[in-house]
């Protein structure tokens, strides 16, 4: 004898819960996928800077605790102590090279740029570009690597104050986020 009443199969709430949990998870996963990776450029981005305040300590080694300030000087420093290839400026016109492999890029793939910022207590922070035509991308440029002589980081988070010497040097980069990340070779 067999019994009718034992049919095989899902209820539709039983189908119903699936589906809401699938999509639950797929929503958490789409959610955090940009955040992750987000914090993961903003990684590199770190690393990067860490890089070139590492190039900067070299290059003031060298040359007795100078920093470069003329463009045959920052093209020699991006070429030397970064190991990254220079654009000339007439190669470059009114637009960012696009990145190669060899040059020095944000994780985006646009070439960052370096720019001396002079920073006085009485004026606050003025700015002086030399050379980034001639090394990066274009003055001006969204992936600005700022370094600041006789400058440090200040205890406020990400700014910089007056150093003691010509050899404290801070860098500042905007990260993703609106954060901005400081550091300096103290």
């Amino acid at each position: 004898m067999t019994n009718k009443n034992n049919k095989k199969g899902f209820t539709i709430i039983e189908v119903v819960l699936v589906l809401a949990i699938a999509g639950l998870i797929f929503l958490m996963v789409f959610i955090a996928l940009p955040a992750l990776q987000r914090s993961q450029r903003n990684t590199r981005r770190r690393q990067d800077m860490a890089r070139i305040l590492s190039a900067f300590n070299d290059y003031q080694t060298n040359n007795n605790g100078k920093m470069p300030k003329t463009n045959a000087e920052i093209t020699r420093f991006v070429q030397s102590y970064v190991g990254a290839k220079t654009q000339e400026a007439d190669q470059i016109g009114n637009s960012n090279p696009a990145c190669d492999g060899e040059q020095f890029c944000d994780p985006d793939g646009t070439p960052y740029s370096i720019v001396e910022w002079k920073y006085g207590p009485s004026t606050g922070s003025t700015t002086t570009v030399y050379g980034v035509n001639a090394v990066f991308g274009k003055a001006g440029a969204e992936h600005e690597i700022k370094y600041y002589i006789n400058a440090k980081c200040s205890e406020e988070e990400n700014t910089i104050e007056g150093g003691h010497g010509e050899r404290e040097i801070a860098i500042l980069y905007m990260l993703e986020g609106n954060s901005v990340y400081c550091g300096d070779n103290q």
